[in-house]
């Protein structure tokens, strides 16, 4: 019997929280998801290290930079100072903000795929359901939290760099990226000692506000669809029970 209030009833309802808590998570994002064409929003950051070393002004719009004022130093024989913009017609992309929302999109999908007056048959029914729901979940959250590990070539050669302006010497390289709850700014620089090629990285970062909110909306979408996952595995020991079978 607790089996089939859980079916019926209990499913239902922790689908139907999970659609609410994964709407409020889209509303959260920066551009439209779910069919909402609001304006893609915009922030206004400020990211420096050390006392003069890099000062990075950037508005953030929607899932690109669209606006950014880079200013930084580095070693040579001795401190060279390197000033470079992103502007409007040629935004630098943040692929992970897309990556996130395409996987939270995918997420409701799978939920609202279930009719909600759909009698579920059977556990396997519903983990299947959950599986789909708990991957696109885990997926988006990894986009924002673990950045792509990235090779100095592909971060020289990246359609990224073709947004600065005027463009940097050779041996110098930077990427903006998402981590955690962050923005970061990172500095490459490619030195050749005695032959062997080495490179320091020197990098800025600050907090972003809504990217906080999503992450935690994120946990509380996963902890509460593993949560269920869990009690139905309970009752999916008993191979021989199905519903209506008592």
């Amino acid at each position: 019997m607790e089996f089939e209030w859980v079916l019926h009833e209990e499913v239902h309802a922790v689908l139907n929280q999970l659609h609410t808590i994964l709407v409020e998570c889209a509303r959260r994002f920066p551009v439209p998801l779910c069919g909402n064409d609001g304006p893609q929003k915009q922030d206004k950051f400020v990211l420096t290290a050390l006392p003069e070393q890099i000062k990075c002004i950037v508005t953030l719009t929607g899932d690109s930079i669209s606006y950014a004022d880079i200013n930084f130093k580095v070693q040579r024989q001795q401190n060279v100072a390197y000033r470079t913009t992103i502007q409007n017609e040629n935004p630098w992309k943040l692929q992970q903000v897309q990556d996130a929302g395409n996987h939270l999109q995918q997420a409701l999908v799978h939920i609202e795929n279930v009719d909600k007056d759909y009698v579920f048959k059977s556990s396997e029914e519903v983990l299947h359901v959950l599986g789909c729901v708990l991957g696109s979940l885990q997926r988006g959250r990894s986009s924002l939290i673990i950045p792509r590990k990235r090779t100095i070539d592909d971060l020289m050669r990246s359609r990224n760099m073709k947004s600065l302006s005027p463009a940097l010497p050779e041996d110098l390289a930077i990427s903006f990226y998402i981590q955690s709850h962050k923005l970061v700014f990172a500095l490459y620089q490619l030195s050749n000692v005695h032959g062997q090629m080495k490179f320091d990285t020197h990098q800025a970062e600050c907090s972003v506000p809504w990217l906080n909110e999503v992450l935690v909306l994120f946990t509380v979408a996963l902890q509460l669809c593993q949560q269920l996952k869990d009690k139905i595995a309970v009752f999916s020991q008993y191979k021989d029970f199905t519903v209506g079978s008592r």
